[in-house]
């Protein structure tokens, strides 16, 4: 049975794809995480400058799932471009760029100079909890603006990560980022929470919230596919659902609220051999119902 998708016209070799910020640090690491499985590997994201990101501890565990605050540390822009020019040549495969940024200005320019790295894609981490100041994803407009400034300097299809937290409804803000350009979105990026120690009465995490990740965000990652594919659905706008899949039937949930493909993360961290137990596990579903891949997509909406 063929697992193969394509978006936007890239073709990915399953549906599984390394999420942005997990073990994309290195282009030796990328290539390691592709042969073991993966249909698509993301990089951590790059910013404009060099970044040290917070203090440890910035990482921690629960009972379901994990809270990290690494705060997006980042080398000097033209390291990590050089840095994906070798991950593009090294890994036989679709490598998407995630990038980030404080203003449309600093999005502009990194995602040019990434651009011309020739990324199979390229992902605007608009929805990163762990910064100071405002979550552009939170808002239609500032999202907006974000496309549109690098909409022209991107020759890939442009991907949106959106956040699980709404201050509009996710609805809106994919509908804003489609109308501004966006050819696929990403949902979801981790989600504010906090752990505290009660022996020593203080969150655990030194910047005190982190993005939650795993088992815990899979319901609600699901929900905001759900919703994303009601609203974007007739204008064939894929969506990468990301959160907490770690198993064939996660994967599965996930296409039949919408998704095209699944973003893997959390689960990467208690080894690479998920990505083939995920697609066995996908594949023996399928072929016991004798469905294919594409009959999945959005099955739970009744189309």
């Amino acid at each position: 049975m063929s697992l193969e998708v394509r978006l936007c016209g890239v073709r990915l070799r399953n549906p599984t794809v390394l999420a942005a910020g997990v073990l994309g640090t290195s282009p030796h690491i990328l290539k390691r995480v592709y042969d073991a499985g993966a249909g698509a590997v993301t990089t951590k994201s790059i910013g404009p400058r060099e970044r040290e990101g917070h203090p440890n501890p910035v990482v921690v565990e629960f009972e379901c799932g994990l809270l990290n605050a690494v705060g997006l540390p980042s080398p000097p822009l033209e390291e990590s471009v050089e840095n994906l020019r070798r991950a593009v040549k090294l890994v036989k495969g679709s490598v998407i760029a995630s990038i980030y940024g404080e203003t449309a200005a600093d999005f502009r320019h990194v995602a040019s100079l990434v651009s011309e790295a020739e990324p199979a894609m390229v992902e605007l981490n608009i929805s990163c909890p762990n910064v100071e100041g405002r979550i552009p994803a939170l808002n239609p407009a500032e999202s907006a603006k974000i496309v549109g400034a690098v909409r022209d300097v991107v020759k890939q299809p442009l991907i949106v990560k959106l956040s699980p937290t709404d201050t509009f409804t996710i609805k809106e803000v994919a509908r804003a980022v489609v109308d501004a350009g966006a050819d696929v979105i990403a949902a979801v990026n981790t989600m504010p929470a906090m752990v505290i120690d009660v022996d020593f009465g203080r969150p655990v995490l030194s910047n005190r919230r982190g993005g939650m990740s795993g088992a815990a965000l899979r319901p609600i990652a699901v929900r905001c596919v759900y919703d994303i594919y009601e609203e974007v659905a007739d204008a064939n706008v894929p969506i990468i659902g990301i959160g907490g899949v770690s198993s064939g039937r996660d994967a599965l949930e996930m296409m039949m609220a919408g998704a095209s493909a699944v973003g893997v993360g959390t689960a990467v961290l208690k080894g690479l051999d998920v990505f083939k137990r995920i697609l066995a596990e996908m594949e023996e579903f399928l072929e016991k119902r004798c469905l294919s891949l594409a009959e999945v997509v959005g099955m739970a909406h009744g189309r």
